[in-house]
């Protein structure tokens, strides 16, 4: 690779140092669904396969389930008629189309147990679907306070997904008749993949929405058998929802700041001794309760593809006139890199600031997320954090774990920042954890604020989400609390569900 290559190919061609960094968004993620990354975790942690495998083999699940001549050959193995069987898949267990998707067939099923992920739940229904579950390895590895912790995280997370004699008995009945039609694959599981990472001192410096995420994805996986496996699986979907994205804009955030210090040394200002901290570190909200939400998301994907191409410009140009940059896996190597840049400013700064202009021109589209690794970021947040818009008005309601709404019924009304009722449930749940008794509304204020979501604990009592957590019975009105309002838990815990797994 060289500078030249860059330039033709300026997102296919990375320098090696950014692409190797902690701070360089692996995978690149592109539209999904909290289903649709539940399931991909399914495939990942106990069957090993592959995403590109799914629709192929969910063709033919959904072709063997229409023939009688298939279903006689389970004989004892299965329990049920061939058109109950049938009712199963495509009415209990269907998950609802987009209207987008309305006039396509697939199978799209409710990833209640582990078999469902062998059939359902791609990105994509045909070939070149990305890995949300390669994402989520990568959220336990930067959230967990050590390598083993992750690892232990792994480990637990696949002994909760697994159907034991503890689930409730419509998720056993589900597994043993998926289990009668499975073929070649077995439940497992697989070793945590690891990728690159800051130093344990580093992370313990540093904000960011992975640390939190980490300790309420655990808090749900603890609140396993107080409630159905279908309860239990929304929560989860609702928590892999918010961290997955939150994380994302993190990074991409975390990019901006950097090149906003690198072109700072470029144009001659010293650089802080705490440039790289500041950089890494958590800055303000990424999101606003109530506020619209898909403007944000582009302004936030469109900074990030500038600061890709303005820290590869710089590192290529560093690199042609013999000043390597071999890693930025640490504050002290990003530190040592602003002070590179800083050192060489007069000498390459000519050089980046014409390669710039000529990239944001050729690839507008992109950097305006039009096309592109832009769009693909600005769907993925808005997808994964939005409420399942179905083709089917009766089931409008099917989906209750988001976090973003439409502020009207038509199509084009915006997207605005808002928490479905599981998704409260679900952070109530993780805010409280290992609290005795009930806490100040604040508490939760102070929970969504980790992830970068701002709410002003004063606005909640006659706000949208003050109304939902007194429907939800979350709340206990108290004068003498903040805001006159005490959260309370949402589930009754004994001392065996936390070491459960």
């Amino acid at each position: 690779m060289s500078f030249d290559a860059f330039k033709q190919e300026p997102w296919k061609t990375s320098h090696d140092a950014y692409d190797s960094a902690p701070f360089s968004i692996r995978p690149a993620p592109e539209t999904a669904t909290g289903e649709v990354m539940l399931a991909s975790v399914f495939r990942t942690i106990g069957f090993g396969v592959l995403e590109n495998e799914i629709p192929a083999e969910g063709r033919q699940f959904a072709k063997d389930a229409l023939s009688e001549a298939k279903h006689k050959k389970l004989g004892t193995a299965t329990k049920v008629s061939l058109d109950t069987w049938r009712t199963v898949l495509n009415g209990i267990l269907e998950s609802p189309k987009q209207p987008s998707q309305s006039a396509k067939r697939f199978l799209q099923l409710t990833p209640i147990i582990p078999d469902v992920g062998l059939y359902s739940g791609t990105a994509r229904n045909s070939n070149g679907s990305w890995r949300p579950a390669t994402l989520v390895q990568r959220m336990f590895q930067f959230g967990a306070p050590s390598p083993d912790d992750a690892e232990r995280l792994w480990k637990k997370t696949f002994a909760q997904l697994s159907i034991t004699d503890c689930d409730d008995i419509w998720a056993r009945w589900l597994d043993e008749e998926f289990q009668a039609r499975r073929k070649g694959a077995n439940w497992q599981l697989r070793t945590f993949g690891r990728g690159s990472d800051f130093p344990l001192e580093d992370k313990n410096l540093l904000r960011f929405p992975a640390r939190q995420f980490v300790g309420d994805f655990e808090a749900v996986l603890d609140a396993k058998l107080a409630m159905t496996r279908r309860q239990w699986t929304t929560l989860l979907e609702s928590i892999l929802r918010l961290g997955s994205v939150t994380h994302v804009l993190w990074l991409c955030q975390a990019n901006r700041r950097l090149w906003k210090a690198v072109e700072a040394a470029l144009r001659g200002d010293p650089v802080h001794p705490q440039a790289a901290r500041r950089a890494m570190d958590q800055e303000g909200p990424i999101l606003v309760y109530g506020n619209p939400a898909a403007a944000q998301f582009r302004d936030i994907a469109s900074s990030y593809l500038v600061a890709r191409l303005g820290l590869n410009a710089t590192l290529w140009a560093l690199a042609a006139r013999g000043h390597l940059t071999a890693s930025l896996g640490s504050l002290s190597q990003i530190q040592s890199f602003l002070n590179l840049v800083y050192t060489q400013r007069s000498t390459i700064q000519p050089e980046v600031r014409g390669v710039m202009d000529d990239l944001q021109g050729e690839h507008a589209r992109t950097i305006n997320c039009k096309n592109g690794i832009g769009s693909n970021l600005t769907e993925f947040a808005l997808y994964v954090l939005g409420q399942r818009q179905t083709a089917r008005e009766t089931l409008r309601g099917y989906d209750q774990g988001y976090l973003l709404r439409k502020k009207g019924v038509h199509s084009s009304a915006p997207w605005i920042v808002s928490l479905g009722p599981v998704a409260i449930l679900a952070l109530v749940h993780c805010c409280l954890r290992g609290a005795a008794g009930p806490r100040s509304i604040q508490r939760l204020s102070q929970h969504l604020g980790t992830y970068g979501l701002a709410v002003d604990r004063d606005d909640i009592a006659g706000s949208e989400l003050g109304r939902k957590l007194r429907m939800l019975g979350l709340v206990l009105d108290s004068p003498d609390a903040e805001s006159g309002m005490l959260l309370v838990p949402p589930f009754e815990l004994g001392a065996e569900v936390g070491g459960s797994a």
